[in-house]
């Protein structure tokens, strides 16, 4: 009997073991990028596939594209399973790309000091004034904006005139103010508190109404793949720049040094990935074409004597164009190149380059050690008089021999003070013993 009673225990506890809610956590800390936009909707694929109740979206953010953005609403939107966005946790923010997302989930929510808004679009490579009313392209741009967040609000029933309000006036509130506005749905202090919060409300999908029973549900996390991971990476600018200062330098390498190879394999490599990551920047051509004269005049400098003008020049024009290099608007910072990486590279390449020049003059300057400039300052032996024609054994090799200082007697040490063609012209060295 005992073992028929554990059966039927398993058998009966076996429904109630499945019928767990299970919710699958994943987040975005960082810009919204082509990577953050796949793994969110992989995340929504997979969880449906795997028998998931809820997906939840950590959500802190200070903005990102608009084309990643409209790509996770879509998702959202025609998500069979409720989509509950957190903004977290304290002192995170739902900007710009962010209060669209929040928005469009089914459950928006905020933790303790947090603040959503600032969803004005900016053209990437300009940063005229949001109220520039002439600036066609910026208010088609707007225009578009207002309307993709009005049809996200109406959709979740949510605030319309302060969704429109935060793309045309670039309104941002509070956790506190969103809540009291009707723009999120609750404030909570954790994941589990959230849960706990929303246990019993429901939601439509489009796989039909759906009541959440979230209290007690088990949070599986799940991060990026490794493929997510790389794309995110290379959505960072300061990761493009250093690709492109590489694939800059392999290639110049290459060219400079024909048959080396590995600079031009790995330049290229490189620079294609470089070109990826700036396709999502602002990238202005004009600090490029400044890092690209930069690079030259530090190549010209192994090759022209300046005296270190060529350098100075490179390093100026280097500096500047990476500067100049991602051209960011007012108020998305996070696609700016680190100031702390332009110094370095700069610094760097600076001192690799009179590294390489400092080299080169100490070589030039060193006296020749090999051929017949390399017998110049030698001794050797008169075989016989030299007066002033002769011969004379240095490296115990004869050598035809004139004398610049009188006769010089057979057997006499003597010092090569010059050469002509291939004689040398030698004096007497008289060795004081």
């Amino acid at each position: 009997m005992r073992p028929a009673t554990l059966l039927l225990l398993l058998l009966l506890c076996t429904p109630l073991l499945s019928a767990q809610t299970r919710v699958l956590r994943i987040e975005i800390h960082g810009s919204i990028n082509p990577a953050s936009a796949k793994y969110v909707h992989d995340a929504i694929r997979d969880a449906d596939a795997e028998g998931y109740h809820a997906v939840m979206l950590r959500l802190n953010t200070p903005g990102g594209l608009l084309q990643s953005t409209r790509e996770i609403v879509a998702d959202f939107l025609a998500s069979p399973l409720p989509v509950i966005v957190y903004v977290a946790p304290g002192g995170g923010q739902a900007a710009s790309a962010g209060a669209f997302i929040t928005m469009a989930g089914h459950i928006a929510a905020m933790a303790p000091g947090t603040n959503i808004g600032a969803a004005h679009p900016i053209t990437m490579g300009e940063g005229q004034n949001i109220a520039d009313s002439t600036n066609i392209p910026l208010t088609k741009a707007t225009n578009d904006a207002a309307a993709f967040a009005r049809t996200i609000a109406e959709k979740r029933g949510r605030n319309v005139s302060w969704a429109e309000q935060a793309v045309r006036g670039s309104s941002s509130i509070t956790e506190t103010e969103a809540l009291r506005d009707s723009v999120i749905d609750l404030v909570a202090e954790d994941d589990r508190a959230l849960l706990r919060a929303i246990d019993g409300r429901s939601v439509e999908t489009t796989s039909g109404t759906v009541t959440l029973e979230t209290a007690d549900a088990v949070i599986d996390v799940r991060a990026m793949n490794f493929q997510q991971e790389i794309l995110d990476i290379l959505s960072d600018p300061n990761i493009a720049y250093i690709l492109l200062m590489l694939g800059i330098y392999g290639l110049f390498f290459e060219l400079y040094n024909p048959g080396a190879i590995f600079p031009g394999v790995v330049g290229g490599i490189c620079l294609i990935l470089a070109f990826y990551s700036m396709n999502t920047l602002p990238v202005n051509y004009a600090g490029l074409a400044l890092i690209l004269f930069g690079v030259i005049l530090f190549i010209l400098e192994i090759k022209v004597v300046s005296h270190g003008l060529l350098s100075v020049g490179g390093v100026v024009a280097l500096f500047f164009g990476s500067l100049m290099l991602i051209e960011s608007p007012p108020g998305v910072e996070f696609m700016d190149v680190s100031l702390s990486v332009i110094i370095t590279v700069t610094v760097c390449s600076a001192a690799f380059f009179l590294f390489v020049v400092g080299k080169g003059i100490a070589i030039m300057r060193k006296r020749a050690t090999t051929g017949v400039e390399g017998m110049i300052g030698e001794r050797g032996t008169a075989r016989d008089a030299v007066d002033p024609l002769g011969s004379v054994t240095v490296h115990g090799e004869i050598w035809k021999a004139r004398s610049e200082s009188g006769s010089i007697a057979a057997g006499a040490t003597v010092r090569v003070v010059d050469v002509d063609s291939l004689t040398l012209i030698v004096r007497e060295d008289r060795v004081s013993t």
